[in-house]
């Protein structure tokens, strides 16, 4: 193993008893969605409607459950066929392969668009303000993406390719472990990626000065998307995929679909007037609460 490698040997596994376990990287996540969904119903509640009332109303948490609920199918979906386009041949093959989820896992990429837009259909339903909900949750989603890739050192999930660089990381520790390999000396991908999505996130924070974002009808979403999209096409060439098309792999292939869309919908934000995305009104409010 190269010197100045980090060698990491700890056990990934928490034993609660001798029948009972669970891995430190869950608890991680369980803390991250926790913190990520509290910060996002305490934006929402601090983000105004628009229009002449006074007070003007907050959001309503409860929007922000039934959302996170609607989203969880989308995100499955998503991150399946994330997976399948990630394994073409073999699914292509093994079509019954597609539905078992034993088989293969899900992927990232199109697991946050696909999960938003479920989200917000339900959220649509419901009659929720859904461009503001948007706006809301930008900044927490980003947040939940760069802690749940910082929590992945706990498992070794995201590993890159091979690296002798003095920043590679080696497990050693009994595992098991969320990378092959994960003996060998690797790109931290994982640490990587969190790095750019905290500079997207101060990205996001600049671009609140834009009045395309200050109006809070959902702009602050496609930059935060568009921001994280180019995070993973950037991050994508330390990781093991193999190359489909010049230097890109499909996952960052799709991440380039993502920011295309997420430009798109950006466009669309800046040229629609003020104050066009529809609002629940408070009378619908007073007769939902």
């Amino acid at each position: 193993m190269p010197l100045g490698v980090i060698q990491l040997a700890f056990d990934p596994v928490l034993q609660l008893s001798d029948t009972a376990s669970v891995r430190y990287e869950t608890i991680g996540l369980a803390v991250v969605l926790f913190l990520g969904l509290l910060s996002a119903a305490w934006i929402g509640s601090r983000t105004p409607s628009v229009g002449p009332y006074v007070p003007a109303p907050g959001l309503r948490v409860d929007d922000l459950v039934f959302g996170v609920v609607g989203a969880v199918p989308g995100a499955i979906v998503g991150g399946r066929l994330g997976t399948v386009l990630d394994h073409f041949d073999y699914y292509r093959a093994n079509p019954a392969a597609i539905l078992d989820p034993s088989q293969g896992g899900l992927t990232l990429t199109l697991a946050v668009p696909f999960g938003l837009l479920t989200g917000a259909i339900i959220a649509r339903l419901l009659g929720a303000p859904v461009a503001r909900w948007l706006h809301a949750t930008a900044l927490p989603l980003l947040f939940v993406l760069a802690a749940g890739k910082l929590i992945g050192v706990l498992g070794a999930t995201g590993q890159g390719a091979p690296s002798d660089l003095a920043w590679a990381t080696a497990y050693t520790g009994p595992g098991p472990w969320g990378s092959l390999a994960p003996g060998i000396a690797s790109h931290p991908s994982q640490v990587y990626e969190a790095l750019l999505v905290i500079l997207a996130i101060g990205g996001l924070l600049v671009a609140s000065r834009l009045e395309v974002v200050a109006r809070r009808d959902g702009a602050a979403m496609f930059i935060a998307l568009g921001l994280w999209a180019i995070a993973r096409v950037v991050v994508g060439f330390t990781w093991r995929d193999s190359t489909i098309l010049g230097p890109f792999g499909m996952e960052q292939l799709l991440a380039l679909v993502v920011l295309a869309i997420a430009i798109m919908g950006l466009v669309e934000r800046w040229r629609a007037p003020f104050g066009s995305s529809v609002e629940r009104r408070p009378e619908a409010e007073a007769r939902l609460a």
